[in-house]
């Protein structure tokens, strides 16, 4: 299993505000926005991202931080037999992702993904 990125995920209580301040101050431009979510992007480097977050579509929770791998299956094993708290199970999500979400010892909750 391997990582392929990591991605910032910043609560937030006004997008459209934030969206704004990160694209006139960062250059960050918006990649999709599911309502909940709005992923912002280096437009020349599209792997650099953050994303912006009011609430999760399906889970319980808003994690800190997005990681994704390239065998979620793989990921989700490992959490489990590190003894980790699942705090959402593995999941395939209508979006085209399949996650779980795992605390980590610091009490920061990680979305681990995969896509479809």
């Amino acid at each position: 299993m391997a990582v392929e990125r990591v991605v910032p995920d910043l609560v937030s209580t006004s997008i459209e505000e934030a969206t704004g301040f990160y694209g006139r101050v960062l250059g960050l431009q918006p990649v999709m926005d599911d309502g909940w979510i709005v992923p912002l992007a280096d437009p020349d480097r599209p792997h650099v991202q953050l994303s912006l977050v009011t609430r999760d579509a399906t889970a319980p929770v808003v994690p800190a931080v997005s990681v994704q791998v390239d065998d979620v299956d793989a990921a989700h094993a490992a959490a489990l037999r590190e003894g980790a708290e699942i705090v959402h199970p593995l999941t395939d999500e209508p979006w085209g992702v399949r996650r779980f979400f795992v605390r980590d010892p610091d009490g920061h909750v990680v979305n681990v993904l995969g896509h479809r």
